[in-house]
């Protein structure tokens, strides 16, 4: 069983006149996602958010000069997903480029130690001579570790972006634009652009004191774009004014070849073309790779990779995490497999669903339930909790939410109202992680869904897929199609258009036992193909079925040199 989907044209408000230079069914897009000025679709650098106002960038501005001066060494701690990699790639490169000279990194691998500077982490990195530890993408509720390598006589600098506690950490500086009395106006910075803007202060500080010479010129920042945009798009943080600028920055300089040699080895391997990259290709062609080595072994491979200094070894790099990456996706669709035969024996009717789902078996990967869970829930409308083994008596969780329902709040109230019930948590709106006893997996799943259903309306619980409404047969054509992907960069919270129209079937397969390949006419006689990725092959093809209503997504098939418009289906409705 899944939840249907119910079609939703989005609510456009008066359009500003300010738009009137873009196209209209542009203008219309624009609108419905609150673009109400120019300002707000701003894509230059010099339109970026200004460092100042990130609270704690002084004192760790300070710290690294200090480091610099006396040439201290440095351990950057970073996280073993893709935020994690680029942020470390990212800080690493950039301290090098302004004369560090003994910086190393460290990322704890997810199997051994858990996430961020635990006490184990730091216990090694002081073990390896650190004088200063810098987090990215972690750190801001790491309070004993840090407390640890505090009293071992290291300093350390965090830079995260994830909610803090009730406790913040006694680090000799913090920069979190979510931390307490920041008012920096971008809180949706992911760890890689807190890292980033962390350089921008450190070189504009080295420049007001003098610093560069001719022998230690001025690094261009700008150089780390493609790492930031790639951290930036696949930690599916929302795509705000500030973020968009970042990502687009970063795109413009792969197309024009100005990509890393790891970064363009992955677009490589994913078969993609840097000179016609989208940030759609970050989330769902590089990002996986990257994130396979941190979900199955270690996330050192993905650095080693991002951090290559010649395309031949960045290469051999990429090719490895591609095979971790078919590794991960056959490990994936087992466990799809059993979670789906175990929800079919409940047999759910739609109105019965609980409110969250709860799923565990004894033998699924760690480092694949947070793709499960996501799985899950695009299929039921859920809020979707997996666990798989931890250590000892230990269960290792992965929550994802849907829109509306923030779930690391949902898991704070949770532990408040049930001391001890939840080990340790964090996360973000949409993602979560949490560690539990074995022997309380059902106590803790009754009480997840009877918090949730306190916050769970049933207009939330109702699966919608938002449009952009018709488009007429004109806009299906290639010039439209580029035109819609200049517009971007879309993603999280700024999503691509989805549109929606009748069609008559006039030819349908199966590709692969699993993707409906389609010819379809639009209502004015045009012949446009479409493909439904990942279709209900139960249902599809089906010969009786000859007009139909889809909400499709314009895309660029380009094949062999030759583009052409094709149909991304998201959604089909029989008609006739």
């Amino acid at each position: 069983m899944s939840i249907t989907k119910e079609l939703q044209r989005r609510s456009v408000p008066a359009i500003s006149a300010e738009l009137a230079q873009y196209h209209p069914v542009i203008q219309r897009i624009y609108a419905s996602r609150g673009i109400e000025s120019s300002e707000q679709l701003a894509r230059g650098a010099a339109q970026l958010l200004s460092f100042t106002r990130l609270k704690g960038i002084s004192s760790a501005v300070t710290l690294l000069i200090d480091a610099l001066q006396q040439q201290q060494h440095i351990v950057i701690v970073g996280d073993f997903d893709a935020d994690g990699a680029t942020s470390t790639a990212t800080l690493l490169t950039g301290l090098k480029s302004l004369g560090f000279k003994h910086v190393e990194y460290l990322v704890p691998n997810r199997f051994e130690y858990g996430y961020g500077l635990s006490v184990e982490m730091a216990e090694i990195a002081v073990a390896q001579g650190a004088q200063l530890i810098v987090t990215v993408d972690n750190g801001i509720s790491a309070i004993d570790g840090i407390a640890l390598a505090k009293k071992m006589g290291v300093k350390v600098l965090v830079t995260d972006h994830h909610l803090p506690g009730n406790e913040l950490p006694d680090a000799d500086a913090i920069v979190n634009p979510n931390q307490p009395g920041c008012d920096f106006p971008s809180k949706q910075l992911a760890g890689v652009g807190v890292a980033f803007y962390l350089l921008l202060a450190l070189r504009a500080e080295l420049r007001t004191q003098g610093y560069f010479t001719e022998t230690q010129p001025e690094p261009n920042l700008a150089d780390l774009l493609d790492l930031v945009a790639l951290g930036t798009v696949a930690d599916v943080v929302p795509l705000d004014t500030n973020n968009r600028i970042l990502v687009h920055q970063g795109l413009q300089r792969i197309r024009s070849g100005k990509a890393r040699p790891g970064v363009q080895a992955l677009i490589d391997v994913a078969n993609r073309k840097a000179e016609k990259l989208t940030a759609q290709d970050f989330g769902f062609a590089l990002a996986p790779r990257l994130n396979a080595a941190g979900r199955l072994d270690d996330m050192g491979l993905g650095i080693s990779c991002l951090l290559a200094p010649d395309l031949p070894r960045a290469r051999m790099y990429a090719a490895e995490l591609d095979s971790l990456n078919v590794e991960r996706r056959e490990i994936e669709q087992g466990m799809q497999q059993e979670a789906q035969a175990y929800l079919q024996r409940l047999s759910f009717a739609a109105e019965e669903l609980p409110d969250a789902l709860c799923l565990y078996q004894s033998d699924w990967h760690q480092g694949v339930i947070g793709i499960l869970a996501g799985r899950i829930k695009e299929q039921y409308h859920r809020p979707v909790l997996v666990f798989a083994q931890g250590d000892a008596g230990e269960l290792k969780g992965s929550a994802r939410s849907i829109p509306g329902l923030h779930i690391r709040d949902l898991l704070d109230e949770v532990s408040t109202q049930y001391p001890g019930l939840i080990k340790k948590f964090g996360g973000h709106a949409m993602a979560a992680g949490l560690t539990i006893a074995e022997e309380r997996f059902e106590t803790f799943k009754l009480a997840l869904n009877f918090v949730a259903k306190k916050y769970l309306t049933p207009e939330l619980l109702t699966a919608v897929l938002y449009t952009d409404g018709d488009l007429s047969s004109d806009c299906l054509s290639v010039p439209f199609a580029r035109l819609l992907q200049q517009a971007g960069p879309w993603g999280q919270a700024f999503p691509e258009p989805v549109f929606e129209g009748e069609f008559i079937i006039r030819q349908q397969r199966l590709l692969a036992d699993k993707h409906l390949k389609l010819m379809l006419e639009s209502s004015e006689g045009n012949l446009v193909d479409a493909i439904w990725f990942n279709a209900d092959n139960k249902a599809w093809p089906d010969a009786n079925v000859k007009k139909i209503r889809v909400a499709y997504q314009l895309d660029i098939n380009d094949y062999r040199d030759q583009q052409s418009v094709q149909l991304i289906v998201r959604l089909i409705e029989k008609i006739g």
